[in-house]
C-alpha cells in the first residue's frame, strides 16, 4: 500500500493551495468511477495522486518516465531503442500498466547523461555532483 502527503503537492500547485484549507479539504469526494478526488471545482486523478505516492515511496513513476522522454524528444521508438527494451514496455512504463525498475530508469539516466554535445563525443561520465547541477 503506498500513502501520499498531498499537502506537499498542494503548496506547489497554487491552483490547488486552496484545498489546503481543512474545512475545503474535507468536502472531497470520489469522482464518479471511483478514478480520482474531487472538489467542487477541483479534481485530482488517480493516475496524478499514485505517481505522486510513488514518488514519495522512492520509487520511479510514469510522470518522471514521460518528463525524461518529453525533456529529450523521445518517441516510443527512439525511447524503447536507447533502452534496449520493446516498443511495448515503453508504452507500459509512460502509461504506469507496468512499474518501471530501478534499473530501467538508472538506464534513461545513464543515457542522457552520455549525450553526445555537438561535435563532441563524451570522454567521462559526470559525477552525481555535476550530473545534478546540470538538471536542477
Amino acid at each position: 500500500m503506498l500513502e501520499v502527503d498531498l499537502g506537499v503537492v498542494l503548496r506547489n500547485i497554487p491552483a490547488l493551495e486552496k484545498l489546503l484549507d481543512p474545512k475545503v479539504f474535507t468536502k472531497a469526494h470520489l469522482a464518479e468511477w471511483g478514478h480520482g478526488i474531487e472538489w467542487f471545482d477541483s479534481e485530482l486523478g488517480a493516475d496524478n495522486v499514485y505517481a505522486w505516492a510513488k514518488e514519495q515511496a522512492g520509487e520511479v513513476s510514469h510522470q518522471m518516465f514521460d518528463t525524461w522522454m518529453h525533456h529529450n524528444s523521445l518517441s516510443l521508438n527512439t525511447a524503447a531503442e536507447a533502452l534496449g527494451i520493446s516498443r511495448r514496455m515503453v508504452s507500459y512504463y509512460r502509461t504506469a500498466q507496468k512499474s518501471i525498475p530501478r534499473a530501467i530508469w538508472l538506464a534513461c539516466l545513464g543515457w542522457e547523461a552520455t549525450l553526445p554535445k555537438p561535435k563532441t563525443l563524451p570522454r567521462a561520465l559526470p559525477t552525481a555532483k555535476e550530473y545534478a547541477l546540470a538538471h536542477e
